[in-house]
């Protein structure tokens, strides 16, 4: 498309399979502590200038977000100003709901100001008592009036933030009374479910990112089918052995895995985020299979982890 990338990470949230694949499509990957407030800005300032970068887009969330939309703004690189951003992480977490409700991620494309809705993805859980995140359904099983009121309620709230570019990710909740907003992010959805669109009907939702930059507005196709991602749930300890991964990887219905584990690593406890790193995406005509299948998958990955 045109785009020439620099990537700036924090080294310690740069996990070692990810690396290389950031190295490969970046025209440098730049390292830097991102509790160094001072230092970071250093890094945008002196990359816009050095690199003659056109736009700085912050593609994640935390104490980061500040010191670069603002230094973004300043500099011009950014058509979003930082009180945007403030204005998001302020209604986040201010609705209180029952751990029972249904939730549900709405991923949106925001070009000039326009909100477009390009997916809607439900919330898989463990059930009661503890509604235990433990993976995600594309496209979530929403009747066309629940879809209708979501999208609205989603658009409304990003007009009122001020985005005018780029990602988001909004947290709803469904509700009695209605849907409810639980958080705002303005950025890709995390845990894949960008693939998980993608997978669904075939539209790849990080090109539209890009092209809403050339303000390309996105076209999603209506869903052919439905995809599914499934964390592997692993217990607590440290990782002795593990079987299975090549068997899974080529199975027809697989569209994505990863086990970012090797042999001695401590593998982190089931509600903590960093155990959703492990997880098997399939596609599949009807939730039931792709449930199915990511049980399968489940079954399929033989780990010996040893309780620490």
């Amino acid at each position: 498309m045109g785009f020439r990338i620099w990537s700036v990470w924090d080294p310690s949230q740069l996990e070692a399979d990810f690396a290389p694949r950031i190295e490969s499509c970046s025209q440098e990957l730049l390292l830097t502590d991102f509790t160094d407030e001072a230092g970071l800005r250093e890094v945008i300032v002196s990359t816009v200038e050095r690199a003659g970068i056109d736009v700085v887009m912050h593609c994640g969330y935390g104490s980061s977000v500040r010191p670069v939309v603002e230094e973004a703004w300043r500099l011009g690189r950014s058509p979003n100003p930082p009180e945007v951003y403030e204005r998001l992480a302020a209604r986040s977490g201010t609705v209180r709901v029952p751990p029972e409700a249904p939730r549900v991620s709405v991923q949106a494309v925001t070009v000039n100001g326009t909100h477009h809705v390009v997916g809607m993805t439900a919330h898989r859980t463990t059930g009661p008592p503890h509604f235990r995140l433990t993976g995600y359904l594309q496209p979530a099983p929403l009747t066309d009036h629940e879809q209708k009121t979501i999208g609205e309620v989603v658009a409304d709230e990003l007009m009122t933030s001020g985005y005018r570019s780029g990602p988001s990710v909004t947290e709803v909740v469904l509700l009695p009374e209605g849907p409810q907003i639980v958080s705002v992010r303005p950025h890709l959805g995390v845990d894949r479910i960008p693939l998980l669109i993608e997978g669904s009907c075939g539209f790849d939702l990080e090109e539209a990112v890009f092209s809403g930059l050339q303000g390309g507005h996105p076209l999603v196709p209506d869903a052919s089918r439905y995809a599914e991602l499934g964390f592997f749930l692993l217990p607590e300890g440290l990782l002795e052995t593990y079987t299975g991964m090549e068997d899974i990887a080529v199975t027809p219905w697989v569209r994505g895995v990863r086990f970012p584990y090797q042999v001695g690593d401590r593998i982190a406890p089931a509600d903590d985020v960093r155990a959703r790193r492990a997880y098997v995406a399939v596609v599949g005509d009807t939730p039931e299979i792709t449930q199915e299948r990511i049980a399968r998958a489940r079954q399929d990955l033989v780990a010996g982890i040893r309780p620490v």
